[in-house]
Parts: C-alpha cells; sequence; structure tokens
C-alpha cells in the first residue's frame, strides 16, 4: 500500500494513494496506521491529484536516528574516512518539513548541504534483533527525506547536533510504500532540475540487517521511528531561490524550495 498524510479541513487525515494514468493520486481516506494516533477518518473527502494535496511529513516519528557515511563514494567527497561500524546521530522531530514547505537556511551557517536518502519507517518494538532476523514485521514501510546539514557548522562543533537539527533540516514524504523491495533502489537527488545525486541503496557499506542489529543492540526503535539509511556522493550546497528534489521509483519525489531565513530584529 502507498499512503500519504495531508491537511483537511477537519484536520491532519491518512489517504490511500493510487497510480492512475502514470499520475499519483489521493483515492481516499484511510485510519491512522499508528493505533495510538488521534486522527480519525473524515466524512467528507474528494480524491484528487497528490500534487494538489496540503501534504504534511508521514511520520510523527519519537526519534529520528540517521546513519553517516553510509556509501564510500560519499565519505571520500568529503575527504572522511570509510567507517569500520556504523556512524550514528539523530535529528529532532522538530526538524521535520512537509513536502513543499521551504527549507529555512539559518544566518548562523555559511553552507546547508543537501542529503537525498531512503528512510525506513518502524512497525514495532525492537530490541536485540540480529543479523538473521527477520526484518520485515519490523519495518512499516519506506519514504524519502533529505538529510539537510549545515556543513561549516558541523566541522566546528565536532559533534552534529546543531547542524543537522535546525527546523526545517528534515524534509519527509511524500508518500510511505509498505511494499517496496529496498534492496536495489536508485535514488536521484535533482538541484533547480540537474542531476547531482545518483546512487542505489545496492551500494550501502552497513546493509539493514547490519544497521538493525547495530542499532538494536543498544536503543530500543519504538512504533514510528524513523531511520535515514544515509546519503550518496554528489551533496552540494544550497542557497535562496533553489529548489531540491529527491527521487526513488515507488516513493515519488520529494521536492522543496529553499529560502534565506529571516533574520530577528
Amino acid at each position: 500500500m502507498q499512503y500519504c498524510r495531508l491537511q483537511t479541513t477537519e484536520g491532519p487525515q491518512y489517504a490511500q494513494v493510487e497510480d492512475r494514468s502514470g499520475e499519483p493520486w489521493i483515492a481516499r481516506l484511510i485510519p491512522s496506521p499508528w493505533t495510538d494516533s488521534p486522527e480519525a477518518v473524515s466524512t467528507s473527502f474528494t480524491p484528487g491529484p497528490l500534487s494538489d494535496a496540503q501534504l504534511l511529513p508521514p511520520a510523527s516519528p519519537s526519534k529520528i536516528i540517521c546513519v553517516g557515511r553510509n556509501y564510500r563514494d560519499h565519505a571520500k567527497e568529503l575527504g572522511n574516512e570509510v567507517p569500520t561500524q556504523p556512524l550514528l546521530f539523530f535529528k529532532p522531530p522538530s526538524s521535520l518539513l512537509a513536502p513543499g514547505g521551504t527549507i529555512l537556511l539559518p544566518p548562523a551557517a555559511e553552507r546547508v548541504d543537501f542529503e537525498g536518502e531512503l528512510a525506513i519507517l518502524i512497525a514495532k518494538r525492537a530490541r536485540h534483533l540480529s543479523q538473521t532476523d527477520d526484518l520485515a514485521p519490523y519495518i512499516h514501510g519506506y519514504t524519502l527525506a533529505n538529510d539537510v546539514t549545515a556543513r561549516d557548522l558541523q566541522k566546528k562543533d565536532g559533534q552534529w547536533a546543531r547542524a543537522k537539527g535546525f527546523d526545517t533540516f528534515c524534509p519527509l514524504g511524500p508518500i510511505v510504500n509498505t511494499d517496496l523491495d529496498p534492496a536495489n533502489l536508485t535514488l536521484e537527488t535533482h538541484l533547480n532540475g540537474e542531476l547531482r545525486q545518483h546512487g542505489s541503496t545496492a551500494d550501502f557499506i552497513f546493509t539493514l540487517p547490519v544497521l538493525f542489529e547495530f542499532i538494536t543492540s543498544f536503543m530500543t526503535l519504538e512504533p514510528g521511528d524513523l531511520l535515514l539509511t544515509g546519503t550518496p556522493a554528489g551533496v552540494g550546497p544550497l542557497a535562496p531561490g533553489d529548489t531540491v528534489s529527491v527521487t526513488v521509483t515507488g516513493l515519488g519525489t520529494l521536492t522543496n524550495p529553499v529560502s534565506a531565513e529571516p533574520i530577528r530584529p
């Protein structure tokens, strides 16, 4: 199934997405896939193109776990060593941004980069998994993310909390696909229509079984948590007026404009 989360006159709702003549279409509203969500199905809804909807981030995670340098070419392009074990960091849920929402470049940063990524939504509580475990029961679905990064602050601070954590620094969506095979997905990022990133999940340094074993060895994953799996080579800076788009077949395209954050008086 493919679904999105959107704003309606009766509040946020989930909706099933279907392909109609090559165009993603919101066919019907559905109950929340998360049992603890207060959102309910609206009694009035008119189907229409996904592009016409006011989309929201399709997840509300308690935490966002990210994998750094999970593609060899990306590690090398930034002059870093290829890690010998997964390199993890967090982004706060407050960094989430809806498809079409504006990425704001903070005055504190001199260089802010795009990083297109495949993201995984956790289905149920996971702890102490092994590489031989079946991951299917633990993966709810897949979506797209942009791990926006203040590159100069990342280098300056040493740790990455500020560089990765600004508001609007985690665009997410537009849909969740619960039936996708993540083994060999092609991910592309375009900046103002120009291809900048082209990679495959087949090139992960650390595969999903390795990541799940490593993460759950010390941390409990909860339903709805989000795992960003790393970015391929080709990252680059954003500027006001840019538009950045991340695409994976089966997940559509996550597009966001870029603007300078207004300076407070």
